[in-house]
């Protein structure tokens, strides 16, 4: 599933942020996080663990090359972000519409929609 964060205004995501469903972020504290974690306006979870992973690797006081205090930081930071991203990811509202799914169908499913699983060379009895 894919976890939309393109949001234009703080009044399009009223209703997840803040204060209902348990949650406390900001519109503000959301966008950083996904700039601090280079996430693009739509990605899976998989997508947004993987560059998590990949900038807690950069950044981690064992492998990198800046002094330990800003990569302590650094690593604080991305920490936090991803939690941001975590938190709000997993109280999105997702849709479950006929048009979002479709946009989202496999080309199979696509075609299996449009012209059956019959195929064309097959004798009809």
């Amino acid at each position: 599933m894919v976890c939309t964060l393109y949001h234009t205004d703080e009044a399009q995501i009223k209703g997840i942020i803040p204060g209902e469903n348990g949650l406390s972020i900001s519109y503000k504290e959301l966008l950083a996080a996904k700039e601090l974690l280079d996430i693009p306006d739509k990605a899976s979870l998989k997508e947004i663990k993987t560059l998590y992973y990949q900038q807690i690797r950069k950044w981690h006081p064992d492998r990198c090359p800046e002094d330990e205090r800003t990569c302590r930081e650094m690593s604080g930071k991305i920490n936090a972000a991803y939690e941001i991203i975590s938190e709000y990811c997993s109280n999105y509202l997702y849709s479950f519409s006929d048009e979002v799914i479709r946009e989202y169908m496999s080309d199979e499913d696509w075609w299996f929609e449009r012209f059956g699983s019959d195929p064309v060379w097959r004798q009809k009895k």
